[in-house]
């Protein structure tokens, strides 16, 4: 596979149960993407639940030019389902410490260009100080040209965001201890 849809996995861990394939019936591809942080679960966690305000990945992209808060906002770790994250995604299950699951807003734009497309935010324990970010994500593209294109740029043009986003929580988590 190339690195576009397994950028930073294990083939094991490409295996383990994830919560996002509950919600894309028929999904066409599967994105996975993975990163080592040094720092407790419980803090990882608190930086995933930052997602509910900003993106952490490239600002002047994903976030209209506003920086991504570096300290955190307290009560954002106060989930429940329903709850918008990162403005195109609606939380649809979560596990405190353990992981966030989201689904593409539907009857939006981001759903028009993107089709039907959830992921799983997925922190594996490897040590009490230690753990593995894991992020699957499973699509079905829209149908026509626009889901044509999508096949071809989306495992790229993720890969590019996400990589950004998942090195930012890594360097915020590892640079703060207790949750």
């Amino acid at each position: 596979m190339s690195v576009a849809y397994t950028w930073g996995t294990e083939e094991g861990e490409r295996r383990l149960p994830f919560p996002c394939d509950r919600y894309v019936e028929q999904a066409e591809a599967a994105c996975f993407r993975g990163i080592p942080v040094r720092a407790r679960p419980a803090t990882l966690f608190r930086w995933l639940c930052q997602m509910r305000v900003a993106p952490y990945s490239y600002d002047w992209i994903d976030n209209a030019g506003r920086r991504s808060p570096r300290t955190l906002t307290p009560g954002l770790e106060e989930l429940a389902v329903g709850q918008s994250v990162m403005r195109i995604f609606t939380l649809v299950d979560f596990a405190k410490d353990r992981h966030l699951t989201l689904r593409i807003k539907h009857g939006t734009g981001a759903f028009s260009l993107f089709g039907d497309l959830a992921l799983t935010y997925l922190i594996v324990p490897e040590s009490p100080e230690r753990c593995r970010l894991l992020v699957k994500m499973v699509t079905r593209y829209p149908r026509g040209l626009t889901g044509a294109l999508m096949r071809w740029g989306l495992p790229w043009g993720d890969l590019v965001m996400m990589r950004r986003q998942l090195l930012n929580l890594k360097t915020l988590a590892e640079a703060r201890r207790d949750p």
